[in-house]
């Protein structure tokens, strides 16, 4: 399962009222791919749902896995922080058991990266 807190919700909300069209159909693509110099990176994208995905809905909104990121991601909390080094979203990850100093990459236990999504 991945959720997504109050206010990660709350800036998915924001960003998603000041898109053109109809967004009903959109939610949070949270994804992995290998590369940074620990093995994996996140990739989070707003896009709509695909027949491979498995769709989690927390706080109203929908957040989108596809399963060959779902093992590395799985029990993760998204979450959107502001500090003096910047605003974002952070994935808040119970599988990672290292991550690169700059914060950019992670590395899960007995685990190769994946191949390019």
């Amino acid at each position: 399962m991945i959720t997504i807190s109050d206010k990660g919700a709350e800036k998915v909300r924001e960003f998603l009222a000041s898109q053109p069209g109809d967004v009903s159909l959109a939610g949070l693509r949270v994804g992995v791919r290998g590369g940074g110099c620990s093995g994996f990176q996140y990739q989070l994208a707003f896009d709509e749902q695909r027949e491979s995905d498995t769709v989690f809905e927390s706080h109203g909104l929908k957040l989108l896995v596809d399963n060959s990121s779902l093992p590395y991601v799985s029990g993760s909390v998204i979450d959107y922080e502001e500090s003096l080094q910047g605003a974002g979203f952070k994935v808040n990850n119970p599988n990672v058991v290292a991550a690169c100093g700059c914060g950019s990459s992670f590395r899960v236990a007995d685990e190769e990266p994946v191949s390019a999504l």
